[in-house]
C-alpha cells in the first residue's frame, strides 16, 4: 500500500492543464491507480485526480461502491477508473451542492454543477467508458476533471456567505480532510 502525499491549494501543479495518456495497460499506470485508491481510501475520499498527488496525467478515480463516510446522505458511486475524460452536459439545469476537496482540507462550499453530464474516457486497459448520470455521481465526476483543467471547486464558487470551515458547518462531521 502507498499513500502518496495530497498536494494543498497554492502548489502551481494543481493549476495547470493535465497531459493525455498516451499508453495504456502499462505497469506504471496500473501503479498509479493503485497508489491513487490507496491514498483515496486511507482519507475517505471521494475521488482523486492525478494532479492531486503530483502526477500530470489525465486520471481520475472515484466511487468506492460502499457509502462514503464524509458524505453519509449520498448515493453510492461505482468504484470508476477515468484516464483522459470527456464530460458533456445534457441539457442547461445546474444543481448546487456542498463539496469539499482533499487539495483543500478542512473547508466546504456550495458549488453549481451540471445536474446530468454524459461522461466518456477509457479504463486503464484502453477499453471505453460512457456513462450518463446525474445527482452526486455528476457532481463527484466534474469535480475530478475540474483537477485535470487546472481548476479547484472555490474557483467556481459563486456564494462565498455559503463556504466555510466544515467543523463549523457541519458539526460532528468527521472532517479530518476533506473531498
Amino acid at each position: 500500500m502507498t499513500i502518496r502525499e495530497i498536494l494543498k491549494m497554492g502548489d502551481v501543479r494543481l493549476l495547470r492543464v493535465a497531459q493525455p495518456v498516451t499508453a495504456f495497460d502499462t505497469d506504471a499506470l496500473h501503479l498509479l491507480v493503485l497508489d491513487m485508491f490507496d491514498t483515496m481510501h486511507a482519507v475517505n475520499g471521494a475521488g482523486l485526480a492525478a494532479p492531486q498527488i503530483g502526477v500530470d496525467q489525465q486520471v481520475v478515480i472515484f466511487g468506492t461502491g460502499t457509502p462514503n463516510p464524509r458524505y453519509p446522505d449520498a448515493p453510492v458511486v461505482p468504484r470508476t477508473v477515468l484516464v483522459n475524460p470527456v464530460v458533456t452536459p445534457l441539457g442547461d439545469e445546474e444543481e448546487e451542492g456542498w463539496e469539499g476537496c482533499l487539495s483543500v482540507p478542512g473547508l466546504r462550499g456550495v458549488v453549481p454543477r451540471w445536474a446530468r453530464v454524459r461522461y466518456s474516457g477509457f479504463d486503464p486497459y484502453g477499453d471505453p467508458i460512457e456513462r450518463e448520470v446525474s445527482g452526486f455521481h455528476a457532481r463527484v465526476v466534474q469535480h475530478e476533471v475540474d483537477h485535470l483543467l487546472g481548476k479547484l471547486y472555490p474557483m467556481r464558487v459563486r456564494d462565498f456567505t455559503r463556504f466555510g470551515y466544515t467543523e463549523v458547518l457541519f458539526p460532528g462531521l468527521d472532517a479530518s480532510e476533506d473531498d
